[in-house]
């Protein structure tokens, strides 16, 4: 009886037909070499691929108004204060106290858009409950309950008239922690599992802090008037370029992680954000000191700007999360980063390397 198709017996292989070979055998033969007895891959290095192509991770659910919100906002209210006690020190009365207002308005509706995406007021009471150095969390909902009182102070003593030293106390007490506002967000988001937002961890503080001073200066200038907005176009130039700078450093670094930054929402955001923050700046430096329509104008293209930043950033964690690459291959390239180096290490270390 014959048997169709090969096999192996005592004589060897038989019914071999040409062309048959199995995946990775000529291809093995060919393959990168790798270990010292030179032993040979049979099998092509696979393909990145996920199962049914669904997420590794879970993608955030907060709600874009809400927490983009609550990020501008916040950027907003910190940086705001900064200026106000700027604007008090150097004598321009009409800013100092326009900033004011805008710091306390801004960090109420930050506080106010946090507790909505919570869902229960009670929530954010409960991370009151305890202090936790190392979770950025704890540390930001201490900081909004220290630095929220501070400017609401600053600003309702001001527009009183009552108190004047304790209002001062306040106004630097709210400078103070304003930095710290306008940042920390940056350090929360990067502190998740999302890759956008946690592999641009060293330049997001950045990017957030020059957002805050750019949307803070932008405020100035279409509150104050000409004769007092020198601290607002100074800042709204610099934090201009710390921004733009932050986004440019931060795309280069992340490479194929930086996708989500360049398309879809967040990539049509973010153009928008550098559009409207280069044209704010320049519009304000070239005419804010003569023209109050201009500071006005360009104060509203900061303010735009900025909160596109913030949009832009958040849609771009986002689509990282929901798409699986973003967060395997980075891994995969770190692990073999690693193993390249200890074989490096390894192969220095034997005698006569």
């Amino acid at each position: 009886m014959t048997v169709s198709g090969s096999g192996v017996g005592r004589d060897g292989v038989y019914g071999e037909r040409p062309g048959r070979e199995a995946p990775g055998g000529q291809g093995a033969r060919t393959g990168r070499r790798r270990g010292r007895k030179g032993e040979q891959l049979m099998v092509p290095e696979a393909e990145f691929g996920s199962y049914y192509g669904r997420p590794v991770i879970n993608a955030p659910t907060w709600a874009p108004l809400d927490i983009a919100g609550y990020f501008f906002l916040g950027g907003l209210a910190g940086a705001g204060s900064v200026l106000a006690a700027g604007a008090q020190e150097t004598g321009r009365p009409v800013m100092a106290r326009a900033m004011k207002v805008s710091s306390m308005a801004a960090i109420s509706a930050s506080a106010a858009a946090l507790v909505h995406d919570l869902g229960r007021p009670e929530r954010f009471a409960n991370m009151l409950r305890v202090l936790r150095p190392t979770s950025p969390m704890s540390v930001g909902s201490w900081l909004l309950s220290v630095y929220g009182p501070a400017a609401g102070a600053a600003a309702v003593l001001d527009a009183t008239g009552k108190l004047p030293r304790v209002g001062r106390a306040a106004t630097a007490a709210a400078a103070l922690l304003g930095p710290a506002v306008a940042a920390y967000t940056a350090v929360l988001a990067a502190d998740t599992a999302v890759p956008a937002w946690h592999e641009a961890h060293r330049e997001l503080p950045f990017v957030f802090t020059g957002s805050a001073a750019a949307a803070a200066s932008g405020m100035a200038l279409a509150v104050s008037p000409t004769a007092e907005n020198g601290p607002a176009v100074a800042g709204a130039v610099l934090g201009t370029v710390l921004e733009s700078a932050a986004v440019r450093r931060m795309e280069q670094r992340l490479g194929m992680v930086a996708e989500p930054y360049r398309e879809g929402t967040g990539g049509r955001l973010m153009r928008a954000a550098k559009g409207l923050g280069v044209a704010g700046a320049a519009g304000a430096a070239l005419f804010g000191h003569r023209s109050r329509a201009a500071a006005v104008v360009s104060g509203a293209a900061l303010l735009a700007g900025s909160a596109c930043t913030r949009f832009g950033v958040f849609h771009a964690g986002v689509a990282s999360a929901k798409d699986p690459k973003y967060t395997v291959v980075p891994q995969r390239e770190r692990l073999r980063a690693r193993e390249q180096e200890r074989q490096r290490a390894a192969a220095a270390a034997e005698p006569g390397a």
